[in-house]
């Protein structure tokens, strides 16, 4: 496997924020002869089995993740980012857990997100990381220009994934990217962490950027015209090919080098056509399938005007006799 990687994908399942088809993405890896590509859609991996199915067929291995917000309580009205990718089955069913709780514990100002709290090596385990860049808790506050406590993070990274914890480095033409990028790769040096290169992709072309933009406005509700809308995308954000990104980065080739390694290091296995029903625990002794059929019933007893309560339909005659009924 030799080039680069592309390792911050977002496809149309995350809905706002990209305009990226799973198809066209992996038609668009192979043609330009890409090893391998990740998906890190925000707060959920839906489009899991479609990429994972087209892209072997293709002959790009697929890489999944997620792009997670990070908060400190369902207080915290300024999440942060980090991209969590997996290397295997455990990676993955750690993940969905994550995700999983996020949706139903973590609801903040209409986003999904990860308590702190709830990280933990084990909650980690299979699991690579990437800091989120500007958008990260280490990117921010490297920006700040607060080294002590970029420094405490990155050590606080390192204990949640040890070996796994990557400084991500992106040059997509942002206010302040090039002092975060200075400093970013010093405390790197500093701490023997591990930079790695991504473009955050939510288009395939340059030429997408307007329809993306309109998409963002039109979940905004602003115009593209507004001066005062926020512009949080950049033209940049597009698929580059391995080529690009190796010249934006030739200043930092490990930094391109390490997303091939990433891509080595990430290999879930997953079982395609089959159906996976959880498995639940009856205290009564009974089936599954028992259990739901009581509750099922129970249910319809309950319920106002329920089957029990209407006349019975014994036979076809009576059936077509009584819904003529009805209908007059």
């Amino acid at each position: 496997m030799s080039g680069f990687v592309h390792l911050r994908v977002h496809t149309e399942y995350s809905l706002v924020d990209s305009v990226v088809r799973v198809d066209a993405l992996v038609d668009a890896a192979a043609e330009q002869r890409m090893p391998a590509c990740a998906i890190t859609d925000q707060a959920n991996v839906s489009a899991l089995v479609k990429f994972y199915k087209l892209a072997f067929e293709r002959g790009v291995k697929p890489i999944v993740g997620s792009a997670v917000w990070l908060a400190d309580s369902r207080d915290d009205r300024e999440p942060t980012r980090c991209t969590l990718l997996c290397q295997n089955r455990t990676g993955f069913k750690r993940l969905s857990a994550l995700l999983t709780k996020s949706a139903v514990l973590g609801q903040v100002a209409g986003r999904h997100v990860v308590l702190k709290d709830w990280l933990a090596p084990e909650a980690l385990e299979g699991l690579i990381g990437l800091s989120g860049a500007q958008h990260g808790e280490l990117g921010r506050a490297l920006a700040a220009g607060r080294g002590a406590r970029a420094a405490e993070l990155v050590e606080r990274w390192h204990e949640l994934l040890p070996g796994r914890f990557y400084i991500e480095l992106q040059r997509l033409g942002r206010a302040g990217e090039h002092e975060y990028l200075a400093r970013a790769v010093e405390l790197a040096a500093a701490k023997s962490v591990p930079v790695v290169a991504t473009n955050d992709v939510c288009f395939l072309t340059r030429g997408d950027f307007e329809a993306h933009e309109t998409r963002v406005c039109i979940a905004q509700g602003v115009t593209l015209d507004d001066p005062a809308r926020q512009r949080g995308y950049s033209e940049e954000q597009y698929l580059k090919s391995p080529a690009e990104m190796q010249k934006l980065f030739a200043d930092v080739p490990e930094a391109v080098a390490n997303t091939v390694e990433i891509a080595r290091r990430c290999s879930l296995e997953v079982d395609i056509g089959k159906v996976f029903l959880p498995d639940f625990k009856v205290d009564d002794g009974s089936s599954p399938r028992e259990h739901l059929k009581q509750r099922a019933a129970a249910g319809l007893t309950a319920r106002p005007g329920s089957a029990e309560s209407r006349p019975r339909l014994d036979g076809p005659r009576a059936s077509r006799s009584r819904i003529g009924r009805e209908r007059r």
